[in-house]
């Protein structure tokens, strides 16, 4: 790759990509465009170039995607219903496709040849970046720098920071891997990688911890059309300054904290410790108004494929075939989920209260203890006969 000409990198401003910035220039001796992605960080992006531009980028291109972010990537998601493992949201997962695609517009615009990530070979993000530029763009070349150079921790990516006199806001003493959105915050790495060791309150940069919340509960609304939020508490909003409101309810109540440990798409498991205040709202939102307006078996032939879909984002699949069409399946269960939940948050916890939906299947009469309303008692008699059926043929031969 010695006649690369100009790498356009997937910059952060961290630790990791400024190293990497540096590293790129006096290895290649090309030019370095800096992409910076805005997806609700909440950073100073201008800080972040301004570091870009004094370690030596030829360029930097900072693009607001924060409305594209969660419209595109975070609404499908939620509407699948998606969740990784049980428990991660995957913030970070959803994350990466859309920087990896307008990295590859950015390359694009410069006329770069080559594209750059800060990923280590341990990680998901790898995966992420490089399958998205494959689905994309093939004919890019890709420069992995913790594939290629000699350095084997962020210790000594530290040192090398030092050494150059490079400002990074990851010291020994913070060596905590943080990754930032408007979705939600991950820690990894420093004390965390020991599985037994208890986060202290002091990690999160987000959240009240949920025995300091306030010592009421409060009640939030959100409404959504065709499995998209739209609303919260009566008021529509934008995409992004939806997922913003009920992150700032939910940072409020200690809504959204995960500590666990998953199993990474390489093969080895890892510790993770999340903060999804806004995501957790809307999950829990979205699933009470599923079960009010969705059929029971289109409801569970879906909740068949959401380890499937899961795996697809978290494994970096978001422009594969198969994600596409499982996508046209979710969004056909969809249509009717049409409607309002009511959710009280209080000290880390979200209790459904209430949903309600023009397209409810719920029938009051059907299932009230107190009139008939087109369905007998005595009908469930043949019902419970043919179930039991193959059971009783099965005693009979013992």
């Amino acid at each position: 790759m010695k006649d690369i000409k100009h790498i356009v990198l997937a910059y952060s401003g961290g630790l990791d990509t400024s190293v990497i910035l540096d590293w790129l220039l006096q290895t290649y001796r090309c030019k370095v465009t800096c992409f910076i992605a805005d997806i609700g960080q909440d950073e100073d992006l201008r800080l972040a170039a301004r570091r870009a531009r004094a370690v030596g980028a030829t360029g930097v291109i900072v693009a607001d995607l924060r409305r594209e972010f969660v419209r595109d990537f975070v609404f499908p998601m939620v509407r699948a219903a998606a969740v990784y493992e049980g428990s991660y949201l995957m913030g970070t997962s959803i994350a990466r496709p859309v920087i990896a695609r307008h990295q590859l517009e950015a390359a694009r615009h410069v006329g770069a040849d080559a594209v750059a990530h800060g990923s280590t070979g341990k990680g998901n993000d790898q995966a992420r970046f490089e399958l998205t530029y494959a689905a994309l763009d093939p004919a890019i070349r890709v420069i992995t720098p913790w594939r290629l150079w000699p350095y084997t921790s962020r210790k000594e990516l530290v040192d090398y920071a030092r050494k150059r006199r490079i400002p990074v806001p990851v010291t020994r003493s913070k060596p905590y891997s943080v990754d930032r959105n408007l979705f939600h915050i991950s820690y990894e790495g420093g004390p965390l990688e020991d599985p037994w060791y208890a986060p202290q309150d002091s990690l999160f940069e987000w959240t009240t911890s949920p025995q300091k919340g306030p010592a009421r509960p409060e009640t939030v609304v959100v409404e959504f059309q065709r499995g998209d939020p739209v609303a919260v508490n009566g008021r529509r909003l934008s995409p992004e300054a939806l997922l913003d409101r009920l992150n700032r309810l939910g940072v409020k109540h200690g809504i959204g904290r995960v500590d666990m440990v998953e199993n990474r798409f390489i093969g080895i498991k890892s510790r993770g410790v999340y903060e999804t205040p806004g995501g957790t709202i809307l999950h829990a939102a979205h699933r009470a108004l599923e079960h009010l307006t969705l059929d029971r078996e289109v409801l569970h032939l879906r909740d068949q494929l959401i380890p499937r879909y899961a795996e697809c984002v978290y494994y970096g699949f978001w422009f594969s075939p198969e994600r596409r069409a499982l996508q046209k399946l979710v969004d056909e269960t969809q249509r009717n989920v049409t409607g309002r939940a009511r959710v009280e948050l209080y000290r880390g916890t979200c209790r459904i209260t209430g949903r309600a939906s023009p397209f409810s299947l719920y029938r009051q009469a059907m299932v009230s203890f107190e009139e008939e309303g087109g369905l007998s008692h005595k009908d469930a008699t043949g019902f419970i006969r043919l179930q039991g059926l193959r059971l009783r043929n099965r005693a009979g031969k013992r």
